[in-house]
């Protein structure tokens, strides 16, 4: 992937077929653009209710697990990246009304708490997470992954 490649909605890549094309990136970057793990993922990835919630970040983990012993890094790092997004993105809801951190341009001043359900959502991702970042073999491989991706630059 280049830099050139970040305008479009998706890239014209199949990721587990040239897993070397794939770039870890910041956060949740390109979370929307790697298939087939967004198709796979996506489905699965919920924040409307503490159930759907609980429901989607056991089921993303469980795709974590089955892309580790498969030995698919990008899919293992797109997991973590959509568990990343559930907590982030029901944390916001949960301190913001709306989920909206601006208003008329403005930062909003954060609320603590202003949806109980959506801190209890992004907390149950946060725990698969945390689980999947504290994974041996998740760390080795980034760990790697980082390392070939400097010397490639």
């Amino acid at each position: 992937m280049s830099d050139d490649d970040d305008d479009g909605p998706e890239y014209d890549i199949n990721f587990r077929v040239n897993p070397d094309e794939y770039e870890i990136g910041r956060g949740e970057q390109d979370v929307f653009k790697c298939e087939p793990y967004k198709g796979e993922l996506l489905p699965l990835w919920s924040i409307k209710t503490l159930d759907s919630a609980e429901d989607g970040a056991e089921a993303i983990y469980k795709k974590f697990c089955e892309y580790r012993d498969t030995n698919e890094f990008p899919g293992m790092d797109l997991a973590r990246k959509y568990l990343q997004m559930g907590w982030t993105r029901a944390m916001r809801y949960a301190k913001y009304p709306g989920g909206q951190k601006y208003e008329d341009g403005e930062e909003r001043e954060a609320q603590e708490w202003y949806d109980d359900e959506k801190r209890e959502i992004a907390l149950v991702y946060k725990q698969y997470l945390d689980q999947l970042r504290d994974d041996d073999t998740y760390q080795h491989r980034r760990q790697e992954w980082k390392q070939e991706e400097s010397e490639e630059s």
